[in-house]
């Protein structure tokens, strides 16, 4: 659907540029978040609404389009709940692997947003507009943030690594539809986020596995005492 004719029947109201937007502030406070009408109301409407899908310079037919981006934006908000699930725990992580543990989430915070990125673009050369809005975000992600409050480093890993294969199997299915579609480059995309999301489900099961260097010296100590 081109986003010609549906442009041109929106009206743009600009905030004035020496106009700082007006919000409530108690939402701040523990009540809801701000409506789409509510920021609309401070912001004024959008040029385009997110509903508008461009013409896609990529030769890719509506059908195509119309299955595809919901997918993908489902994807991205699901690894920004990741994003921001790791980066809590590399905040709060402590204990004899701190260090090791601090930069482990670093890295994978650094790399979901990477592919978050890449994901979103892809939306944008599809001709839609993925969501932006955090709170929106939130609706769409298949998987919830943990709650507030520091947990302990296992729950924290068990965590995040339930949520990896929530996204792996997300991913898949998008992967699927990709190829019956014959989309060949979201296809692509997708197996890239795909095999880091498993490389990263790979390396939080051995951070949780069964052997360290503490119960494997009390398993010895043991065995000679016996």
């Amino acid at each position: 659907m081109s986003a010609t004719a549906q442009a041109q029947s929106e009206v743009q109201h600009d905030t004035p540029p020496d106009t700082t937007p007006e919000y409530h502030n108690d939402h701040m406070n523990g009540a809801e978040p701000p409506t789409e009408a509510d920021r609309r109301s401070a912001h004024g409407s959008p040029w385009r609404s997110q509903e508008t899908v461009e013409d896609n310079p990529i030769g890719l037919d509506d059908e195509t389009v119309k299955q595809l981006l919901p997918k993908l934006d489902e994807i991205q908000a699901t690894m920004w709940t990741l994003y921001h699930q790791y980066q809590k725990h590399h905040w709060l992580v402590e204990g004899p692997q701190f260090r090791d543990l601090h930069h482990f989430l670093e890295e994978n915070y650094e790399e979901v947003h990477k592919y978050i990125d890449r994901i979103s673009e892809r939306m944008t050369a599809l001709g839609g507009i993925p969501t932006s809005s955090p709170a929106n975000q939130a609706k769409l992600s298949h998987v919830e943030h943990e709650p507030e409050g520091t947990f302990r480093v296992r729950a924290m890993l068990q965590h995040d690594l339930a949520a990896e294969g929530t996204l792996a199997a997300t991913v898949r299915d998008a992967i699927e539809l990709a190829l019956e579609l014959g989309d060949h480059g979201t296809k692509r995309e997708l197996e890239k986020v795909l095999t880091k999301a498993e490389n990263r489900a790979h390396h939080l099961d051995h951070y949780l596995g069964e052997d360290s260097l503490e119960i494997g010296l009390t398993a010895d100590e043991r065995e000679v005492t016996n």
